[in-house]
């Protein structure tokens, strides 16, 4: 299953004043989050571990790294079996654009003008890892109503 690919926001309403990399900044984001919280699929502890290891240092953004390891598509391998439900009932229900828009872009023109940064990742990071949580006890709650 194909979460995102940065090509996905080139037409229609992108602005033609951006740089198309821009396209995939807010899922580069998602994903640096992911891999700073181990959830990034086997493939790339297997193939991407000098990327994952740059990302972790942030000497690559994460943009960076969907550009270099993943062909600018964000699918289902590029996270863990958890990381793949978290990303179910998040990012597909456009729940983190929701939050990544109100983090980061209220007052620019666009999400796509969001810079690639370390310091918008720290502002971004707390707010995906409170939902991550939230996502956690709503399903620990599952879990315990099917014993009950």
């Amino acid at each position: 299953m194909v979460y995102d690919r940065a090509y996905w926001h080139f037409g229609g309403e992108y602005p033609e004043d951006l740089p198309l990399v821009n396209g995939g900044t807010h899922i580069g984001m998602f994903l640096a989050w992911a891999i700073n919280n181990d959830l990034e699929g086997e493939v790339h502890k297997l193939a991407s571990q000098e990327s994952l290891s740059a990302v972790r240092n942030k000497q690559m953004t994460g943009r960076d790294f969907l550009i270099k390891e993943c062909s600018e598509k964000f699918w289902e391998d590029d996270l863990s079996d958890k990381g793949n439900a978290f990303a179910l009932d998040y990012y597909e229900t456009d729940t983190y654009f929701s939050d990544y828009k109100a983090a980061l872009a209220e007052d620019i023109p666009s999400l796509y003008h969001v810079e690639d940064t370390w310091e918008n990742y720290q502002i971004l990071a707390p707010v995906i890892s409170r939902r991550y949580l939230q996502w956690q006890r709503k399903q620990s709650k599952k879990w315990w109503q099917f014993w009950i």
